[in-house]
């Protein structure tokens, strides 16, 4: 009898030395992918960059998450269920029917803490260290593992297709966006990221989704210069301007021939009156239209993002908008696009108290209509939707399916909106406040 306990002992050590290599395996595979799946790409390729050959073997790894995940739960599931049919065997040897249970819970008590809980703990809390740490084991585990994940991949797209699932394998890298988007707005909500850094951030994403025609000045309140003025009116009027460069038309608003800058219409003056002891009668010969440079018309349709480009490229500030017909909508400016980023922008030249958004005692908002939607979001963290107007004047006249007349009140999206002001057709005052 003695020799068959003996060999009864060797093999119940040996298998249980199995099934501890068997868990530790388990946990390498839990953790690699909690790991794999959790670090951050950005991080990754930051330390990819500084040259660690881990961090780059899990970004390439981690580029088909599906043949990733595939290749980590079929090992995982492989020492799971080998673990488990020896420590049946063993119990069952040693305690009869019972040891099945026995395993059973034995089992699921050590794969949940040692397999799971305690290496996914360790993972997350450290995603990029440890993802570079495995990256090298489990590319290697991938590649083996690559005949029998394509084939259940093919499977897997199989049956989610006849439920009209479809597969996109590059939808992660089109909500990049969103997700910093996301990791901004969650940032921000636990007072890590200052509301002015996330707009800065949020508007400089936003610049290729929105056009010029959102953000411009409307032709209304476009200053112009009449080119058969009388020279000095032209100059009376350029002194009084708040702007540096002006529109020059001709006979109509519509017809504009070109844009005067103050100083090239300055230093055009003084060199026709001859400096500062020369005669001012001179200037009745003065042509603008020999200093004002060509126009630069754009499309209304152009997006934020390649205007700012061109006007970088054309090394100019200022454009003129025209629809598809050809007709002047309004003007843009460098500045307006960087304001988009930066917010309001105001030098010694900008008008005292000219405020588009004020809070009154009551706590409601006193608002111009012609202020954007996304400016009054900005400032108030609001979510009003800008899908349908660009203005919160247009907003209240999208909404109210008519021209509001001064008094009238109404509530929408959460908010109650109140005329105040209104000019012609044109709603030029309004008070807000949440309902």
């Amino acid at each position: 009898m003695e020799p068959a306990n003996a060999a009864l002992d060797s093999t119940f050590w040996i298998t249980s030395g199995g099934i501890l290599f068997l868990l530790v395996l388990s946990g390498f595979f839990s953790g690699s992918e909690t790991a794999l799946t959790a670090a951050s790409r950005g991080k990754l390729r930051s330390q990819a960059d500084k040259g660690s050959r881990g961090a780059q073997r899990a970004l390439r790894i981690t580029e088909d998450n599906e043949r990733l995940i595939g290749s980590v739960l079929l090992g995982n599931n492989l020492v799971n269920i080998l673990a488990a049919s020896l420590a049946t065997a063993i119990f069952t040897r040693a305690f009869g029917e019972s040891g099945v249970a026995l395993a059973t819970l034995v089992m699921t008590l050590l794969v949940l803490i040692f397999a799971e809980v305690l290496p996914k703990t360790y993972a997350i809390t450290n995603s990029e260290k440890a993802a570079a740490a495995v990256s090298g084991p489990i590319s290697i585990i991938v590649t083996v593992f690559a005949p029998v994940v394509a084939a259940v991949r093919l499977l897997v797209r199989g049956v989610l297709s006849l439920f009209g699932v479809r597969i996109d394998p590059d939808s992660h890298i089109m909500a990049v966006r969103e997700e910093i988007a996301g990791a901004l707005h969650l940032g921000h909500s636990e007072g890590i990221v200052q509301k002015e850094d996330r707009d800065r951030i949020l508007g400089a994403l936003d610049l290729g989704d929105r056009t010029v025609e959102e953000i411009m000045l409307h032709r209304s309140n476009i200053e112009m210069i009449d080119a058969d003025q009388d020279p000095q009116a032209i100059l009376e009027q350029c002194l009084n301007s708040s702007h540096t460069r002006l529109p020059v038309y001709r006979d109509d608003p519509e017809n504009i021939i070109g844009l005067i800058h103050a100083k090239d219409l300055l230093r055009a003056m003084y060199k026709i009156i001859g400096g500062p002891e020369g005669d001012a009668i001179a200037l009745e010969t003065f042509e603008i239209t020999d200093v004002a440079m060509p126009p630069y018309f754009i499309p209304e349709t152009t997006t934020l993002d390649d205007q700012m480009r061109q006007f970088l490229r054309m090394r100019t500030h200022f454009a003129l908008v025209v629809d598809e017909y050809g007709s002047l909508q309004g003007l843009i400016t460098l500045e307006d696009i960087l304001e988009e980023i930066v917010g309001e922008i105001t030098d010694e030249f900008d008008p005292a108290g000219d405020h588009t958004l004020r809070k009154s005692d009551n706590g409601a908002f006193l608002v111009e209509g012609a202020m954007t939607i996304r400016d009054l979001n900005r400032a108030t963290d609001w979510n009003l939707p800008d899908d349908e107007a660009n203005t919160v004047a247009g907003l209240v006249i999208h909404e109210a399916q008519m021209i509001p007349t001064r008094g009238q009140v109404f509530s929408f999206h959460g908010f109650r909106f109140e005329v105040t002001e209104r000019d012609g057709n044109r709603i030029t005052g309004l008070k807000i406040r949440p309902l």
